[in-house]
């Protein structure tokens, strides 16, 4: 049998090496040698790219798309009274300016690299600011303004010496440019003293440091300052001037020399600004903003992406490849040959090894999968892939158990939940009918939805296998450092309401909808992973098949709520109100816009937030008193048909299934008052 196997696989191998040299004939392709390859550049003329910004003022009021322009986040605000930005707002209702962090970001993306080139875009910057210290820190001071360049326009960094510019959320490939101007000393960041400039490229410690006292600039006196930043691309040098508004363009630079951007920069960045305060405070005022960048790029005649262009493109391809009569009458005759002395060879082997040792019992071949067919994998495996389930791989954990993040043998990263023995231990719970719902679950594929990539069912082990999702669960964005803007948690939600609604169409359910099993992956695309599989407990088990879907629309709706207000169902303070309850009780007192997340800034479309969070609690009402399916509710969000009028009174619950947590508790049961 050995000897059989062998010669088959030398059989075959002669076979694919004969094959090869009869493609190779049919359509030569060439050889590369060890030699790297050289960037090829595309045929036809360099065009520039430019971007031009002008902003004189930021008064809402002289400028009505001031609002579209400019995306505001955290603790920034438009100031018509000084036609300026403010960071943090100098507002009678913002009694307590310490550890605030904001930014002011061009809504639109400017494109600063090349990457066929590798060449950074040259632009300019001017802009004029003004510090103003607050009464109770006239001394001291805060911390500075920042101009930034960054991959996203929805971060916010950390409040105190990080300047808002990065935050917890960041990992290494958030790449952010910075130019500071600080009035804090921080000697754990290496600052020189508490009035310099500073270049930062990834990190909140400078890469260069300029005492602008050198230059008789004061930043933190109370004046008008505007500074002029010129980089020049092809050649990676940077120029920045400062001096008093009032006066021209200033002759000697604070800092000229060889700046290489470039590993920081992606195609398309987002400009703008960011400041923060710490213990100390001061008003941060950005008063006018100009903007310029010129980028190269190849233009192609004609282009690449014309229908004509491809089926002109196609038809030298399919006229290139296109054998000769001769060199098909040959391929075949030598394949025919080639198959004949293969049969003949196989079959003088079988009937020596039949003569010498009896039956010959074939080697059983498994059949290859589909690549992202999803599959059992065995607990060495996944051992394997999370260094034997260690600490430092763990993502996360809940009631039902624990999230590791994990390398698979393919290289692709993957996030394993991996189900705890208590769990499993639950009265009434059927391992083989959890195992059929992972296995049902493992087919479904919808694009707000994280592919299940495998499981393992193993002695006592119940474990998961998901796609890894690069951004993370959205409570970290919701409830973390920074401020998720309004336009992407409207997204967010839209998003999860198509992948409830497809999976209710399959006659499936997801069990655990909550901000925690909500994900973003690299587009900020919301996904929804960590499926529930099964309820908790055997009276909620005999009525799954009526409620499990029911159930989802109401944990839906209190993902809603919590997405609108910025704050979890139940506060870690002792005595905070239940959200829910909280949201019924604003309603009741037609008080909605105050439980709307303040922190969002300007931009917030107030109005529309209001109807979002009615959906919410629409999803929140009793079975028999008006709680809509998903597929209404994304009709809802849609705005494709109108949405129904709440009850003016939160309604006495009748059913006692209200949510995924068994039976009622309280919270959906009992009126609010």
């Amino acid at each position: 049998m050995g000897c059989c196997y062998a010669f088959s696989i030398n059989s075959f191998s002669s076979f694919t090496s004969i094959m090869f040299i009869i493609l190779v004939i049919i359509n030569p392709i060439p050889i590369e040698s060890g030699k790297s390859k050289k960037k090829i550049i595309p045929n036809g003329p360099v065009i520039n790219v430019t971007k031009y910004l002008s902003f004189p003022d930021f008064n809402p009021n002289e400028n009505p798309r001031i609002h579209q322009d400019i995306n505001l986040l955290g603790s920034a605000i438009f100031s018509t009274q000084k036609g300026c930005i403010q960071i943090p707002p100098d507002t009678p209702r913002t009694t307590d300016l310490r550890h605030l962090a904001g930014r002011a970001i061009h809504s639109s993306p400017i494109r600063l690299f090349d990457p066929l080139t590798s060449i950074p875009a040259s632009f300019s910057t001017t802009f004029s600011f003004q510090f103003n210290t607050t009464n109770s820190t006239a001394v001291d001071g805060g911390s500075g303004l920042t101009f930034i360049i960054v991959p996203d326009e929805f971060t916010v960094g950390r409040p105190g010496p990080w300047l808002g510019m990065l935050n917890d959320a960041c990992d290494e490939e958030y790449k952010a440019i910075g130019i500071e101007f600080d009035t804090r000393k921080n000697p754990e960041f290496g600052d020189p003293n508490d009035n310099h400039v500073g270049i930062n490229l990834a990190s909140v410690v400078s890469s260069t440091t300029i005492d602008a006292s050198e230059f008789g600039i004061f930043l933190n006196d109370g004046s008008v300052h505007r500074a002029w930043v010129n980089y020049d691309g092809p050649n990676r040098r940077m120029d920045v001037r400062l001096g008093p508004d009032t006066e021209t363009y200033p002759e000697k630079p604070v800092f000229s020399g060889r700046v290489d951007l470039s590993p920081f920069l992606k195609e398309y960045m987002f400009v703008g600004f960011s400041a923060s305060t710490g213990n100390f405070t001061q008003i941060h005022n950005i008063l006018s903003w100009n903007f310029t960048s010129t980028s190269q790029a190849f233009l192609r005649i004609p282009s690449v992406e014309t229908c004509e262009t491809k089926i002109i493109l196609e038809q030298k391809i399919a006229q290139r490849k296109t054998p000769t009569s001769f060199l098909i009458f040959l391929a075949v005759v030598v394949l025919v040959l080639v198959i004949l002395l293969n049969l003949y060879l196989t079959s003088k082997r079988k009937r020596g090894n039949t003569n010498g040792s009896g039956v010959v019992i074939p080697e059983k071949k498994e059949r290859p999968g589909p690549l992202n067919k999803p599959r059992r994998f065995t607990i060495a495996e996944l051992q394997s892939a999370t260094r034997s389930f260690n600490e430092s791989q763990e993502l996360g954990s809940d009631s039902r158990g624990t999230t590791y993040k994990g390398v698979i043998s393919n290289g692709c990263q993957v996030a394993m939940k991996r189900f705890s023995t208590q769990f499993l231990d639950s009265p009434g719970l059927d391992k083989r009918r959890l195992g059929k719902e992972i296995s049902g679950v493992s087919k479904i594929r919808h694009p707000n939805l994280v592919p299940v990539r495998g499981w393992c069912l193993d002695g006592r082990e119940v474990i998961v296998v998901y796609d890894y999702v690069q951004n993370g669960s959205i409570d970290r964005w919701l409830f973390g450092v920074g401020v998720l803007p309004w336009t992407r948690r409207f997204k967010v939600v839209k998003d999860v309401a198509d992948s409830l609604s497809y999976l209710h169409s399959k006659q499936l359910a997801h069990k655990n909808v909550k901000t925690s099993s909500v994900f973003l992956d690299v587009s900020f695309r919301a996904v929804l992973g960590d499926y529930g599989f099964v309820l908790d407990s055997a009276e909620s088990r005999r009525f799954e098949s009526a409620v499990s879907q029911t159930a989802d629309v109401f944990d839906f709706g209190i993902f809603v709520l919590e997405v609108v207000a910025g704050r979890r169902r139940r506060g870690s303070g002792p005595g905070e109100t239940d959200l829910l309850d909280l949201a019924w009780g604003k309603h009741e007192s037609d008080e909605k816009d105050k439980l709307v997340d303040r922190r969002m800034g300007s931009v917030l479309n107030v109005e529309q937030a209001v109807r979002v969070w009615e959906i919410g609690l629409l999803c929140t009402l009793n079975e028999n008193k008006g709680r809509p399916t998903m597929e209404e509710v994304v009709e809802f969000l849609g705005w494709e048909r109108p949405v129904p009028e709440l009850p003016l009174n939160r309604p006495v619950s009748l059913f006692p299934y209200g949510s995924t947590t068994g039976l009622c508790t309280g919270y959906s049961c009992g009126s609010f008052k």
